[in-house]
């Protein structure tokens, strides 16, 4: 794997004492969309923040296309385009205006049919020349993405990029991602709609209290730490499970009219043949069954509450 971005025990401490970031390593591949996942007070922005150059790191290294940040700071960051959280823009400036500067901050000549064609994808061309003061919110955030591109970066860090926006912005966005990414473009994304991070990610890093719990590959995440349930509806509800079931690790529902199992779906031997031979020696008959399959946002609380708890 060709790392964009490569980290190396990265740590981060306030002058409050509070530590956000705990010997962090992780590399992201050349032309992958990566998914950072994290409750609030994580890391994912503070580690963000350091790798865009906003925040000096207390320990460790940050490489972009192999430059260092801090020794090559102006190649790794023109390497670097940010959507952050805030909407910072320059209210007075229109946006055609606005977007051209920040390609210029960047020592890039000017193209004016490359920030017509970023403008358009981002359906802000009929706003080019409106000032940023009178656009709704979700305009602005377009102008924010549309500066972040504006250089032609090759790493894109999109930081809570649909937080708070129509649908219509989220649905311009993703296909906008996805254009890039076929060009070529890295994409790290931070969300808190884990279906994005689901439907978008080619791999998920799941971080909390400023230590990453896992770097995997969507596919693989899904796979080894995904679960099904089995729902059985029973032909008449009753009030607790026979003993001869305790094995199972089964569960009433539906005021008794349900049983629920659930089982890991990497496992080699899902132990439902077993159980239905069980239920029927107990003298227990359903009259329908379904299964569901665990999504990502359900490993991704699963994993949190365990770090919690085991913290405790």
């Amino acid at each position: 794997m060709t790392a964009a971005i490569s980290i190396r025990n990265l740590s981060k401490t306030y002058a409050s004492g509070f530590e956000a970031l705990k010997g962090v390593d992780l590399d992201v591949a050349r032309g992958e969309i990566f998914a950072l996942l994290g409750p609030n007070g994580a890391g994912k922005t503070t580690l963000i923040s350091i790798v865009c150059g906003l925040v000096n790191a207390s320990g460790g290294s940050v490489a972009v296309n192999g430059h260092d940040i801090v020794r090559d700071y102006r190649a790794a960051r023109a390497a670097i385009g940010l959507v952050p959280q805030e909407l910072a823009t320059n209210a007075f400036e229109s946006v055609w205006a606005d977007v051209s500067f920040t390609r210029g901050l960047f020592g890039r000549k000017p193209d004016p049919a490359y920030i017509e064609k970023v403008l358009r994808q981002l359906s802000l061309w009929d706003k080019k020349d409106s000032k940023i003061l009178a656009l709704s919110g979700g305009m602005k955030r377009r102008v924010l993405i549309a500066k972040a591109l504006a250089h032609e970066p090759d790493i894109l860090f999109l930081d809570e990029p649909t937080a708070g926006v129509d649908v219509e912005l989220r649905r311009d966005m993703w296909n906008l991602v996805r254009d890039l990414r076929a060009a070529g473009v890295t994409i790290v994304l931070t969300t808190h709609y884990i279906e994005e991070a689901e439907e978008m990610a080619d791999r998920i890093g799941i971080i909390t209290r400023g230590e990453l719990l896992l770097v995997k590959e969507k596919a693989a995440l899904m796979r080894d730490l995904g679960r099904k349930q089995l729902t059985l509806q029973l032909n008449s509800p009753i009030d607790a499970l026979p003993p001869g079931l305790d094995g199972h690790g089964l569960e009433l529902a539906a005021e008794g009219g349900e049983i629920v199992y659930s089982y890991e779906t990497g496992g080699e031997r899902t132990g439902i043949t077993t159980l239905l031979r069980d239920l029927a020696e107990a003298g227990i008959r359903f009259r329908d069954l379904q299964t569901r399959q665990s999504s990502l946002e359900d490993i991704f609380v699963r994993l949190v509450n365990e770090n919690r708890e085991a913290a405790r």
